[in-house]
């Protein structure tokens, strides 16, 4: 028995992969699975420097050496590993890495807003996917998904997809600092701002052509232009044996361990919106994927989503071992499921070349932080279309989204614009008259950031 990719789909021709991942009840074959795969990693690649870039902001604030290498490695390992479980163990065509936004959260308002020592971090991560392992065993997970309304949590990814757009645009040079309004438009003329801007161009034509890869395929376009123009020197080289991750690995243990001598409401704070935007993020993921690949019934269950939840939660787990933020599923999965990818293979093809790429790690290393830029704006473009999914004609839903939406740019925090939504949502509820409509559980969660900003607890 062998497994021909151009063979047809019949008993007589499955082999030990075909039947593994029951290729002939999906309807697919090896061919449309390997491209699948190649497909899905190609589109997520961008992780593999914007997840460093973001991490790096905070990583650098306590240890000067220079640890994107590390960040590379941490990065493609943890994807690698969790993709590789969702693959063989749900058998899904699901890619997984560290969540875009989650480590915005991370870098920006634990380590560099709370001034949390960046290791304390990755053990609440840690901490983290731990809770998550015990909410996919047990049926909280249900009861914590059913307390917060459906506007809030569509808000909290258009929220999050602004707060992305919002720190590339900053990075770029294109929003700078003004001590008349806060912020304005920068000097466009400098040669980082420009080339910035041509990459933004050149992404949004990609993605608008629905090129796979885009997103990748913009980074590497706007690098390009700053090496030759000179605005960014060349990288080093293309490939290398990679040093391992000394500095970044088991750091969360070591966070760990000085958990308890940090102000202890503060971390569970960070825990809980680690988990909350882990916890909805992948369910409306998940959700959206598995409509589209055809795993949902027709009484809207999803058989395999545990398997796909432990997946997470494991890789959320291991991740911040390995050094990095949150992992979680990509909604980029859909690209490799539009090509064909229907079983496990997919995830493992991905997952394969995910491992590889820290083999490029100088080539990585020597992309210039400006030209992640267009890749983050358009993943705030795509985040953004949560958006619609609000009841914009409910003026309590209405209110409530907004300010979740608005808060997190402006604060610069993905928890406050998260803690605006939480408090206004019930209390409109309430003032409508239909408090009754509002959860046991949402109200819990309203007063307790009411208390956080009544006397500062948290």
């Amino acid at each position: 028995m062998t497994n021909d990719i151009n063979a047809p789909l019949t008993p007589e021709n499955d082999g030990a992969i075909a039947r593994f991942f029951n290729f002939a009840a999906l309807n697919t074959n090896l061919r449309t699975e390997l491209l699948a795969g190649v497909t899905t990693f190609f589109t997520m690649a961008y992780i593999l420097v914007v997840n460093p870039d973001i991490l790096s902001n905070a990583i650098f604030l306590n240890d000067p050496r220079d640890l994107f290498g590390e960040l590379v490695m941490a990065t493609g390992l943890a994807a690698a590993l969790a993709t590789l479980i969702m693959g063989l163990y749900a058998k899904l065509p699901f890619a997984l890495a560290p969540g875009m936004g989650i480590n915005a959260y991370f870098a920006f308002t634990v380590v560099l807003g709370l001034g949390v020592d960046w290791r304390v971090a990755l053990a609440a991560v840690f901490v983290e996917g731990i809770i998550f392992i015990l909410l996919t065993l047990s049926n909280l997970r249900s009861a914590i998904v059913a307390a917060i309304p459906e506007p809030i949590k569509h808000a909290t990814t258009a929220g999050i997809g602004l707060f992305i757009a919002y720190i590339a645009l900053k990075g770029a040079g294109i929003i700078v600092a003004s001590e008349t309004t806060l912020t304005t438009l920068g000097n466009l003329r400098q040669p980082a701002t420009a080339t910035a801007i041509l990459g933004i161009v050149i992404t949004a034509a990609l993605v608008t052509r629905r090129v796979a890869g885009s997103l990748l395929w913009g980074i590497i376009a706007t690098a390009l232009l700053a090496w030759v123009f000179g605005v960014a020197p060349w990288p080093g080289g293309v490939g290398a044996i990679p040093t391992p991750p000394v500095d970044l690995f088991g750091q969360a243990f070591v966070g760990l361990g000085q958990l308890l001598r940090n102000n202890i409401w503060q971390l569970v704070s960070i825990v809980f919106v680690f988990l909350f935007v882990d916890l909805f993020d992948t369910i409306g993921t998940l959700t959206g994927l598995g409509t589209k690949a055809g795993y949902i019934d027709a009484e809207g269950k999803f058989p395999q989503v545990e398997k796909a939840f432990m997946a997470d939660a494991v890789g959320t787990t291991a991740g911040s071992v390995l050094g990095t933020s949150t992992v979680t599923t990509y909604i980029e999965s859909a690209s490799g499921i539009a090509v064909g990818g229907r079983s496990g293979l997919t995830a493992v093809v991905a997952a394969v070349l995910f491992a590889a790429s820290i083999l490029l790690i100088p080539f990585f290393s020597g992309i210039p932080s400006f030209a992640t830029a267009p890749a983050l704006l358009i993943v705030g473009v795509l985040m953004m279309s949560g958006a619609r999914h609000i009841d914009w004609d409910d003026p309590a839903a209405a209110i409530a989204s907004f300010l979740t939406i608005l808060m997190m740019p402006l604060s610069y925090s993905i928890a406050e614009g998260l803690a605006m939504g939480l408090i206004a949502y019930p209390l409109l509820k309430l003032v409508q008259g239909k408090g009754r409509d509002t959860s046991l559980g949402m109200w819990i969660l309203a007063i307790i950031f009411i208390l956080r900003y009544l006397f500062g607890g948290l």
